[in-house]
């Protein structure tokens, strides 16, 4: 959100009579200012939710719960490192490793529900306990920093503690905070959100997790340079939105006419008994394009779900499937129809259009473009973690 967006959002809110002379929503519009770590988004998404369900206190326990849950989805499907890596290849963000281990202690798939996951972090709360613990430490307390520019009294940052009783202090003498804190420890801290901030919050939720969800956008794609399609990956798609329908005719129609040998078992697909799947998976192209698109068995798909073939030798059996289709696409005017229809859902990609699937290319020369453009695709999918399918 460009920093006009994030000056409406104030706006807006101002312009609602009720709010403007209790609630400072400049201060809290910084909430999620210069993060350190993507939890600090997370956090704040977590209270927006939890005040929208009608919660007046919650514990840092729940809230870190909620993060957990709301994460999820992202780290587990499509590998999103939410702050990044070490120069070690270690994890950053506190956030990430509490969902890998998890990860560890559970058999949760990637898609779980909420309720599945929450239950998950209750069986293994012990285990958790320290990465939970982690999360506290500073952004409950940073998160609110925006507001104490107001107070000329120092902040005490080293300190839990006295933190606790500064934002008890501001809240009353200075600035009516979003949420005070109880004298409690660690996970066990209570947070009480106040009236009028409630108020706020339940009237704008969805600007405001809209807001939200675009700064932590931001952040992931700065931190993700390599991830495609990262905004959305942020929730469980639709599996109505695959465009597959005009792809899979075109396959019959060359099955019609042709042989067709499978990518991993090399022996013949058969029409109407086969899958069209992704040679990178679709978690993280994100997209239908027909250069990344085969008819497999059937029986091999959910096997090779969401990970990388070996590059050879199924890449180069791969091209020569992609070629026998080039090749038919320039001889068959009715699979020259079949491929037109494609045009809308499943070829976007400027290089295929215009060098791959142009009419000409050699056998040799159709590789060299297919691979120059995929390679560097998959290097990246391998980089940000998805596992290799060792199938012999």
């Amino acid at each position: 959100m460009a920093e006009s967006d994030t000056s409406k959002i104030g706006y807006t809110l101002i312009l609602d009579g009720k709010y403007y002379n209790t609630l400072d929503i400049e201060s809290f519009s910084l909430m999620m200012k210069d993060p350190s770590y993507c939890y600090k988004f997370y956090w704040l998404e977590a209270i927006v939710r939890l005040i929208s369900e009608g919660l007046r206190k919650t514990t840092f326990d729940a809230v870190i719960d909620e993060m957990i849950c709301n994460a999820w989805y992202s780290v587990r499907e499509f590998h999103i490192h939410l702050s990044g890596m070490q120069a070690d290849g270690q994890v950053r963000d506190g956030l990430e490793r509490a969902i890998m281990r998890l990860t560890e202690l559970s058999d949760l798939p990637a898609n779980a529900s909420k309720v599945e996951v929450k239950n998950a972090i209750q069986r293994h709360n012990r285990e958790l306990k320290g990465y939970k613990e982690q999360l506290t430490n500073m952004v409950p307390y940073r998160a609110l920093a925006g507001f104490f520019n107001k107070s000329e009294e120092p902040v005490e940052w080293g300190s839990a503690r006295r933190l606790t009783a500064y934002i008890e202090r501001i809240n009353r003498e200075v600035v009516l905070l979003p949420y005070i804190l109880g004298t409690e420890s660690k996970l066990q801290k209570t947070i009480y959100f106040q009236e009028s901030w409630i108020e706020m919050i339940q009237d704008h939720t969805v600007m405001i997790l809209g807001w939200i969800q675009y700064e932590k956008v931001k952040w992931l794609q700065n931190n993700n340079p390599e991830v495609p399609g990262l905004v959305h990956k942020l929730t469980p798609m639709d599996e109505k939105m695959r465009k597959l329908n005009n792809v899979r005719k075109l396959w019959e129609g060359i099955l019609d006419i042709s042989e067709v040998r499978d990518v991993f078992t090399d022996r013949p697909v058969i029409a109407r008994q086969y899958d069209v799947d992704h040679f990178i998976p679709w978690s993280f192209v994100m997209n239908d394009e027909l250069w990344n698109l085969m008819p497999m068995d059937s029986s091999l798909n959910s096997a090779k779900s969401n990970r990388l073939p070996r590059w050879e030798p199924f890449f180069r059996r791969f091209a020569e499937n992609q070629f026998l289709m080039y090749g038919l696409i320039h001889e068959k005017a009715g699979i020259w129809k079949l491929y037109e229809a494609c045009y809308r859902d499943n070829l976007h990609s400027l290089w295929a259009g215009q060098e791959l699937y142009r009419k000409g290319n050699a056998k040799e020369e159709f590789y060299h473009i297919l691979q120059k453009n995929m390679r560097p695709v998959y290097d990246s999918a391998k980089r940000q973690g998805y596992e290799v399918w060792n199938r012999n």
